[in-house]
């Protein structure tokens, strides 16, 4: 097999710079996964059954204990999904309680306890906290406060920077887009490793804390998953079969939305729509459960202590009208223009940072902090904590929602000019921050970009009716009744502007329901979500998560269908190392697997046999024999062989899902005769296809069923084989790039054009600055 980090150019084409680094990460095929993990049902059960016929003098009991064992094989993934569900719910409780405590601790303390945070400490308190004695601002003055908020955002910026660079490089950004490809079968080591999870976990409370216009909801996930991943590998069962720890993953990702969101349903549509192509209902049962359980766990903790799962969970009470559907559409077109901006821009950012201010991190994250505090200091809604703003703009007005005097009249253009703002200042700083080397998500500051939008446009529609309450579009309205609740614009802009960014719909439909539990605003919520689809699919937008995976250089095939027009021989590999069936000679190589031809100058297809395969069995034979390079080997099992195993119903294939005592006496065998044998090692039923199958047809198998490698055989006789990232090199090649999807190098446009000139202009005045100083 052609080795992915060999740089093999079997088609004639240059390997794309930006996907050089696809040697960094190991495949999982999937097929064989499957095949190994049946083999070992097979044996078990065979076992189980031939222990039950050898002991019949014990009855009844031997009888009863194979019976427990099932149940307990049974019981156990649903045991550990429990654990994992468990385990994320009550890290989810912990870093909501530090958030709230950090976010509050810039503004002032509490004098009862320096623990509690400011709802807490004025929690006998009802209304205005401000009228709370025992919380103490840090001073009376402006500027001082001013000055010691900047200080708390630019220390708790640094702290997370420096823990992230020094400890655990893996827990910066959000990780969604990783972890859908780690679901798509790719190994990134140490990725959800322990260090990971715990600095994570750590460093999330203090940047949201900072006030950097990033989310704790995204990195939730990946912390998720770290749990998941962590737990699971306790047990045999999991750490061996990667098809299974793919299960707890993809459980792990719903119930890490689900406690963002405290939407457990809405957090396994995410998982369907978002993070995986393949979903079975096994699976799907498992994240509900996994889900269930997490969200179950955080209500029983209750964080904020007022029985909400999330601060911004509200509910209405009043119903909305036919003539407001215009105004659902502007926030509907809000939020598909937001998407594409957000997502264009901040690409071409993220390609500026990698060229520019990699080696900078921590400076970068403190100078984005610092920067965000100084200027959000001065707007009432960027002030405070996302989750928090979001929370008062979703309020009903005579439902406590008059904060800073939203809800009066007499200050309505003024708050409207606050939040229109507060939008446009939060954009810019989406577009810098998100990416940069701390936990970062943007589920939540796109949904507070939304709420501020949407809040401006009620508070505008409230002040049209109240300055033409006779105008015929506003008859339906009774006199004595509330007409336009600005706080349901804000909810509908919420949901605009995560499903611009994210490009998701239906979910993003549930978790709003979820979220208020109001059947009324369903409809709303579909309106404004299908005008914002309509507008990213005009605009050629997709989700920030595919686009980062792109500009990553992460080796993902996406969920859209392309039509290639051409045939699989045209991107198969050619040039392939090959072993005979009775090779007398292995070269040491860097493929990373070998199909097994009859003889090279017949090369009909008997298997394939992947390296690591390889290099396990020699590493075990070292132990008990002497081999050298003229050792002959052999990948095909004789009569002997037969003989000596028996293995009915079991397929042949690596490893064979046999344990490590029968594999040791192939081994054994194999050590006292003058032949290593590889036979059951080999995968005598590779996934092959015909040079002239269309490639497309061949990308739905590499992502339906998840091979490592497909094996282009013309009549039974060997020619090419074609792997992922053969496919990604053909996809991004000049001419056949996906029609929706941006090159490159259109990432590094307007930013760095805009560099270019900022630097051209710096030079030139500290020119004309010593030209001046000289005379």
């Amino acid at each position: 097999m052609a080795n992915s980090s060999s740089g093999m150019q079997g088609n004639g084409y240059n390997e794309p710079e930006h996907i050089k680094r696809y040697a960094d990460f190991t495949t999982i095929d999937w097929v064989q996964d499957s095949i190994i993990e049946r083999n070992r049902r097979i044996r078990k059960s065979r076992t189980r059954y031939h222990t039950h016929r050898g002991h019949d003098g014990r009855g009844m009991l031997i009888w009863i204990w194979a019976q427990f064992k099932k149940l307990a094989d049974a019981g156990q993934s649903w045991f550990i999904v429990s654990l994992v569900g468990a385990c994320i719910g009550v890290n989810a409780a912990l870093i909501s309680i530090v958030t709230e405590w950090l976010s509050d601790i810039k503004m002032g303390y509490c004098a009862d306890g320096w623990w509690l945070n400011q709802q807490f400490c004025c929690w006998e308190i009802e209304g205005d906290d401000a009228l709370c004695d025992s919380w103490h601002p840090w001073s009376n003055v402006t500027a001082a406060r001013w000055t010691i908020y900047i200080i708390f955002a630019s220390a708790f910026s640094f702290i997370a920077a420096h823990l992230v660079k020094s400890l655990a490089k893996y827990a910066a950004g959000s990780g969604i887009s990783e972890v859908k490809c780690i679901l798509a079968g790719f190994v990134m080591k140490d990725f959800l490793g322990f260090s990971t999870w715990i600095i994570k976990s750590i460093t999330l409370p203090l940047v949201i804390a900072s006030g950097l216009s990033v989310g704790k909801e995204g990195p939730s996930v990946h912390v998720a998953c770290c749990t998941g991943y962590v737990m699971a590998r306790l047990f045999r069962q999991f750490s061996r079969s990667q098809g299974k720890m793919r299960e707890i993953l993809t459980a792990s990702s719903a119930a890490g939305v689900a406690v963002a969101f405290g939407a457990p349903i809405g957090g396994v549509l995410f998982s369907i729509e978002e993070m995986t192509s393949n979903f079975s209902i096994k699976t799907m049962w498992r994240s509900f459960f996994c889900a269930l359980v997490a969200t179950v766990t955080l209500s029983a903790m209750n964080p904020y202590r007022s029985g909400k799962l999330v601060l911004f969970q509200v509910t209405y009470d009043r119903d909305w009208h036919f003539f407001e559907i215009l105004f659902f559409i502007i926030l509907g077109i809000f939020g598909g223009l937001y998407g594409a901006f957000v997502v264009k821009f901040n690409m071409q950012w993220s390609a500026f940072r990698r060229k520019h201010l990699s080696n900078y991190p921590v400076v970068e994250a403190v100078t984005l902090a610092t920067l965000t505090a100084v200027v959000g200091y001065w707007n009432r809604f960027l002030r405070i904590d996302m989750t928090e703003s979001m929370a008062i703009l979703f309020r009903e007005c005579d439902s406590g929602g008059d904060y800073d005097h939203l809800c009066q009249t007499s200050f309505q253009w003024t708050m409207a000019t606050s939040l229109f703002v507060a939008t446009v200042i939060r954009i810019g700083f989406v577009v810098i921050s998100y990416g940069c080397k701390v936990p970062a998500g943007i589920f939540v500051p796109s949904m507070a970009i939304g709420a501020t939008f949407g809040r401006m446009i009620g508070i505008m529609v409230k002040a049209l009716y109240l300055a033409f309450p006779k105008s015929g579009m506003f008859a339906v309205c009774q006199p004595d009744v509330q007409c336009i609740t600005p706080g349901t614009y804000a909810f509908l802009g919420a949901a605009a502007a995560l499903s611009g960014v994210m490009r998701i719909t239906v979910t993003v439909v549930v978790i709003m329901f979820e979220l208020t539990g109001a059947l009324t605003y369903i409809l709303p919520t579909m309106i404004v979500l299908l005008v914002t689809k309509a507008v990213g699919d005009f605009l050629g937008t997709t989700g920030i998560a595919d686009e980062a995976i792109r500009l990553n250089g992460y080796p993902y095939l996406d969920k859209d269908d392309h039509a290639y027009n051409v045939a699989v021989s045209s991107v198969m590999k050619t040039n392939l190392y090959t072993v005979s069936a009775t090779e007398e000679l292995l070269k040491a190589t860097q493929v990373k697997g070998f199909p097994i031809v009859s003889s090279g100058s017949n090369p009909i297809l008997v298997g394939f046999i992947d390296r690591i395969d390889l290099r396990h069995v020699i590493d075990k034979v070292r132990l008990i024999h002497d081999l050298t390079l003229d050792t002959p080997c052999s990948f095909v099992r004789d009569s002997e062989d037969q003989e000596g195993f028996e293995f009915a119903d079991i397929v042949t294939d690596p490893g064979m899902g046999l344990d490590e005592d029968t594999l040791m006496e192939i081994i054994e065998n194999t050590a006292t005769q003058s032949v290593v044998k590889f036979w059951p090692w080999v995968n005598q039923t590779p996934l092959t296809v015909s040079p002239e199958l269309p490639l497309e047809i061949v990308v739905q198998l590499f992502k339906r069923m998840g091979p490592r490698v497909v094996l282009i055989e013309d009549h039974g006789a060997l020619v090419g084989l074609v792997t992922v990232k053969d496919v990604l090199h053909f996809t991004l090649a000049e001419g056949h790039e996906p029609r929706s999807a941006w090159n490159p190098k259109d990432f590094e446009g307007f930013v760095e054009e805009a560099w270019t000139w900022i630097t051209n202009f710096m030079t030139s005045l500290t020119s004309r600055a010593r030209r001046l100083i000289r005379r």
